[in-house]
């Protein structure tokens, strides 16, 4: 359990996690430049990343804290996502953490027109099925904006993650831990999608197939 933290301040044990896995993402490649942003709900808000830092630099000392109604309260001033952010925590009550990355593959198959934008990645591994669910893509929208922000509320209440048009990926978790793992997952389905898409028909798994993994069965 972390301890409980001061009023306006970060909570250490929190702080720690989120910029370690903002530093570990950047390591693998998944936030060029000083793109991407992390979030994670606390008792008495959220913690972001800050406007235009590198999640390769990320420390706890440099983190945002927002309170429960998404006020900046200290630290940096926050990712211009946060509308983003808060509105994916508005729909989904059980998500304690949203990633949120330009990595190249989901930005690429963000770029295509997909036969049904409710389901854009073929459910193509067992893991992926897993760890994402049905991976929707949202229209495009300027990013920090508030059409974004209404778009991401409109999504069914079951999404774990989703893409967005012509700009990325976001992933949701019960814990930092799931949404980073899911943010991995979906980078590498994207790449597997356009390796295979080119090369003939695809034996994706039925619906049969998707109905036997659910996440308890992880």
């Amino acid at each position: 359990m972390s301890t409980p933290s001061a009023p306006g301040t970060a909570p250490a044990e929190e702080a720690g996690a989120l910029s370690a896995a903002a530093r570990a993402l950047a390591a693998l490649g998944l936030s060029p430049g000083r793109s991407g942003n992390l979030s994670v709900r606390t008792a008495t808000g959220f913690l972001t990343t800050p406007t235009g830092g590198s999640l390769a630099a990320c420390a706890p000392e440099r983190l945002s804290v927002l309170d429960a109604r998404g006020r900046h309260r200290c630290g940096p001033p926050p990712t211009k996502e946060v509308p983003l952010h808060l509105a994916v925590y508005a729909l989904l009550p059980h998500a304690r953490a949203v990633v949120h990355l330009h990595s190249r593959h989901a930005v690429a198959v963000a770029c295509l027109e997909p036969p049904d934008p409710a389901d854009t990645l073929p459910p193509l591994t067992p893991y992926a099925q897993l760890r994402l669910g049905r991976v929707p893509l949202l229209p495009y929208a300027p990013p920090g904006s508030a059409r974004l922000a209404a778009a991401a509320s409109e999504l069914p209440p079951g999404t774990r993650a989703f893409l967005l048009a012509n700009h990325g990926q976001v992933t949701t978790g019960r814990d930092l831990d799931e949404a980073v793992d899911a943010a991995v997952e979906l980078e590498e389905s994207a790449a597997l999608h356009l390796l295979v898409g080119a090369r003939g028909p695809v034996r994706a798994l039925t619906e049969r197939m998707r109905a036997e993994l659910t996440p308890e069965t992880k």
